[in-house]
């Protein structure tokens, strides 16, 4: 693929994040860029301002023309598009060049010496912060980013004489390996998309495969040490000592956390992370290991963690006040949701903690149905959506009522999205979370403006 060949770019589904920070991309280097997507949304609205076309209907009349030039034309399409979808049908018929997000990326890579952030979680907040880190000291650099980040207010992080790539290594549908980075984190592999990798062994396998491919450095979770065989790795941790970068003497100080980060033998203390869960310690500690490694003083380490503002939808607050918080999650695994739940417990400690939770895939929640419900158990209310199918067909029998009946807590309902603010407005709000991957985000906005005008 040589990409100074190509000079229009058209994406089928180019709403997504990732897909948009491609656009984007391409749109910086001059390339004419287009694509569909199913929905409306704040990142199409932006590439539109940005003068790409974007349209929303799946028909082939809708492309323009300079796309259907095979000769320059390169198709990027997301795996999440339905193969019989008619305008990747049509590419496909007229033997366009046509390659999946992830290798189109992995090509991009080539050219730029590559940090990754591999992992079931974690990696949006971990790559974005290194990328923040990064932009502080002064380097300049390329970032894809799996969400957008508060700072900078994109999910794509652009200079012109960037001389490293920041990405996401994306584990779904195996994405990850196309990028052969210099420098890779792996946070954690906690079973996920089993329809994918069929169980939790193959995608530990996938995992090891991926950090076969890292060039010089690769930093693991000291704690999944065992289950990635690679005795060269360097380990990072907030629990076990012996771990090579080691964050400690954790505490809380006005809301924020507080540590001391010791690697080879030096201290560095009082690094604050503003974001809420002790969990985006960890990252903070994850991201500091990979940015040391890769020669960044840590006087600029310290100061990136501290003034980095967190990514859109991780524990995003819409309100905040004395008597209602209102907060935004991307939370769809087990672990997300207990980690996003425990966070705002701590948080607020003698207040009432409602859920919205809206499940992503039928696979998934078949797959985790106890984990859920274990995790969904945390709160004190809970207003459950039907399963947001993305790219799936129903499984017989897996539903939301499914995780209801397997809850034991008993303040739990079934709504529908069409009914949720008026089950909102009804119930004695003090803290609600909305969490979820699917399109829950679109009931920010109207429930924000619901609950303030109670």
């Amino acid at each position: 693929m040589n990409l100074n060949a190509i000079h229009n770019v058209y994406l089928i589904g180019i709403g997504g994040i990732g897909m948009s920070a491609l656009a984007r991309y391409f749109h910086y280097l001059g390339k004419s860029v287009g694509g569909y997507d199913k929905t409306p949304s704040s990142l199409t609205q932006e590439l539109q301002k940005e003068n790409i076309h974007v349209h929303f209907e799946d028909d082939i009349k809708l492309i323009p023309e300079n796309f259907k030039n095979k000769t320059h034309t390169l198709i990027i399409y997301t795996p999440a598009i339905p193969l019989h979808h008619s305008e990747l049908v049509y590419f496909k018929e007229n033997d366009f060049e046509i390659k999946k997000r992830s290798v189109v990326l992995g090509e991009i890579s080539k050219r730029y010496k590559t940090i990754a952030v591999a992992g079931t979680h974690g990696k949006t907040t971990t790559s974005s912060l290194i990328a923040h880190i990064f932009k502080v000291s002064g380097k300049n650099i390329i970032a894809f980013l799996g969400g957008v980040t508060q700072n900078y207010n994109t999910n794509l992080i652009l200079d012109e004489k960037a001389e490293w790539l920041i990405a996401e290594a994306d584990e779904f549908d195996k994405s990850f390996l196309t990028l052969y980075p210099e420098i890779a984190i792996i946070t954690s592999v906690d079973a996920d998309h089993l329809d994918i990798y069929g169980n939790t062994e193959e995608m530990r396998k996938t995992y090891t495969t991926f950090a076969n491919g890292v060039k010089e450095k690769l930093i693991l979770k000291k704690e999944i040490e065992s289950q990635i065989n690679i005795p060269s790795a360097i380990t990072y941790s907030i629990k076990m000592p012996e771990a090579d970068y080691l964050g400690e003497s954790i505490n809380i100080q006005r809301g924020n956390y507080f540590f001391t980060l010791t690697h080879h033998k030096q201290k560095t203390e009082n690094i604050s992370v503003g974001l809420p869960g002790i969990h985006n310690v960890e990252n903070a500690v994850a991201a500091a290991a990979a940015c040391i490694e890769a020669g960044i003083d840590i006087a600029d380490v310290k100061k990136g963690i501290t003034h980095f503002k967190g990514v859109k939808r991780r524990f995003e607050y819409h309100i905040k006040t004395d008597y209602l918080t209102l907060i935004d999650d991307y939370a769809h695994h087990p672990e997300e949701l207990k980690n996003c739940i425990l966070s705002a417990k701590e948080l607020f400690p003698n207040k009432k903690i409602t859920g919205i939770f809206q499940p992503h895939l039928y696979s998934r929640t078949r797959d985790f149905a106890n984990e859920f419900a274990n995790s969904l158990d945390l709160l004190d209310e809970l207003f459950l959506l039907e399963i947001y199918p993305a790219r799936e067909l129903p499984i017989e029998g897996v539903n939301s009522t499914m995780l209801l009946n397997l809850m034991k807590n008993k303040n739990k309902s079934l709504v529908e999205k069409e009914n949720v603010i008026e089950k909102i407005t009804q119930s004695n709000i003090e803290v609600l979370l909305i969490m979820g991957a699917g399109d829950i985000d679109r009931l920010v906005e109207p429930i924000t403006n619901a609950l303030l005008k109670k």
